[in-house]
């Protein structure tokens, strides 16, 4: 994982509440275990006609908005079952970041934990943004994840709340393994400085 830099990214809004994770991805895609290629079926049964031909009037499939990072959506994104295929497709789609009002906790910790951001923002801020997409579709939005603000394009700047351990993790560009792994040298401290155990495991 890549440690996650300030950027500033197009936006594009989708401002419908309650998007569940089976309209992110529907349940037939989840049979991989690798999110390669898991992008090209993001919002497949509102992207895609019964054939496959993309559906000119959905949001995502309009040439303008092909450079998208920042997908703001409506309240209570990523509800339903818990499957991680949801921000898998979401940045092999290229998005960096989803703007709500509100994530299922499910979603917003698979997110974490694969690289996208859910930036939770007020309600007036969320409109903002989505008037601003509709106005305009190369709208852009700055994301700074160490200061935890998001600047629009006025310049008013508006804070996002985010786990602290998350955070580190993000901005050094590790999961939870890699971060127990730079912990090595006070781990084997912590083990030399103390007696050692009585071994359960071992037969009489």
């Amino acid at each position: 994982m890549e440690p996650v830099i300030p950027f500033t990214g197009q936006i594009v809004a989708m401002p419908i509440n309650d998007i569940d994770t089976d309209q992110i991805i529907p349940a037939r895609f989840l049979k991989t275990t690798d999110s390669a290629g898991l992008g090209k079926n993001l919002f497949a049964d509102w992207r895609y006609e019964a054939d496959g031909t993309p559906k000119a009037d959905f949001v995502l499939n309009q040439p303008q908005h092909a450079k998208a990072t920042v997908l703001v959506a409506g309240d209570n994104f990523g509800c339903g079952s818990s499957r991680e295929h949801a921000p898998w497709a979401l940045k092999g789609s290229g998005f960096r970041a989803v703007v709500s009002t509100s994530f299922a906790d499910i979603f917003r910790n698979n997110a974490l934990q694969n690289g996208l951001l859910p930036l939770q923002v007020d309600e007036e801020t969320q409109q903002q943004l989505i008037s601003l997409a509709q106005e305009d579709a190369s709208t852009t939005l700055r994301v700074d994840l160490e200061q935890q603000t998001l600047t629009l394009p006025d310049g008013r700047e508006v804070t996002f709340p985010i786990d602290g351990f998350a955070r580190h993790c993000l901005l050094n560009g590790i999961d939870q393994l890699g971060y127990l792994q730079s912990l090595e040298d006070e781990i084997l401290a912590w083990e030399e400085s103390h007696p050692a155990r009585v071994n359960t495991l071992a037969t009489a």
